[in-house]
Formats: C-alpha cells, structure tokens, sequence
C-alpha cells in the first residue's frame, strides 16, 4: 500500500553541485525502481547546521516527497544510511500527519461555531453559578 512519505537528508557541505545532483538522481532512480513515485525533489540550498554533525556546522538539505510502500522507504533509509556524503536524514509519514492536521482543524472549527452561537445565552446563565455556590459554602 503506497503512502505519502517526505525524506528529507544533509549532504556534506564540500560535495560539488555535480555530485549533489547524481545522489539525488540516484535517490530518485531508488524510487522508481522500487515501484514508488517521486512528487517532487527540492533542493533547499546550504543552511547552518542546529549542532555540528559527523565534525560539519553547515549542509546542502534536500527534501524528496514520496508515495511508496514501508519496504521501499526501509530501502531508501539503508541506502541513505550508507551513502557516506549524507550526514543526517528524516523520513516523516505525511498520510498520518495530514490527518492529524484535518482533525484539528474540524475541531478547532467546531469550537468556533460553538463559541460563536451561545453568547447571548451564556450571559444569563453565568451569573446563576455563583450564586448556587454561595449557599453550599454557608452550610459547610
């Protein structure tokens, strides 16, 4: 069953752009071959690493989105693993993340309609409260 997956990795600042490009390539091929499909590479440029990782404080980061099946992404991940200019990689299972956004927007939207409907019947009530409150403190 294909997923939507995005993997993004850190390749070694001093790699040439030439280089870069056959990795990528490489990556892609990976995919394709293994019976995924590739929606989209972006090559985000070099960016200063949070922490120094494997003795670098800068990276290229590439973000490659993704629809395959769990084996091919266990596939891609070994691949980047022993790729020796990678220096970091994260592979995120977006499926399951978009849901998780939708449900929260529902909910946030159902929130809202319910904010938005009783205010004029809130106002009444609100005061009712304390005032049942009062007698209980008094006989205790």
């Amino acid at each position: 069953m294909a997923r939507f997956y995005e993997v993004m990795y850190i390749v070694r600042p001093d790699i040439e752009d030439a280089e870069l490009d056959k990795l990528i390539a490489g990556f892609e091929q990976t995919v394709t071959n293994g019976g995924g499909s590739v929606r989209s590479t972006e090559k985000m440029g070099r960016r200063k690493l949070a922490y120094t990782v494997r003795k670098f404080n800068d990276g290229n980061y590439v973000l490659m989105t993704v629809d395959a099946d769990g084996k091919l992404i266990a596939e891609i991940e070994r691949r980047l693993r022993v790729t020796e200019p990678v220096i970091k990689f994260i592979t995120v299972r977006m499926d399951e993340e978009q849901k998780r956004i939708d449900k929260m927007k529902a909910l946030r939207a159902t929130r809202k309609k319910l904010s938005a409907q009783p205010q004029a019947t809130e106002a009444p009530a609100a005061p009712a409260a304390p005032a049942e409150a009062a007698p209980a403190e008094a006989t205790a």
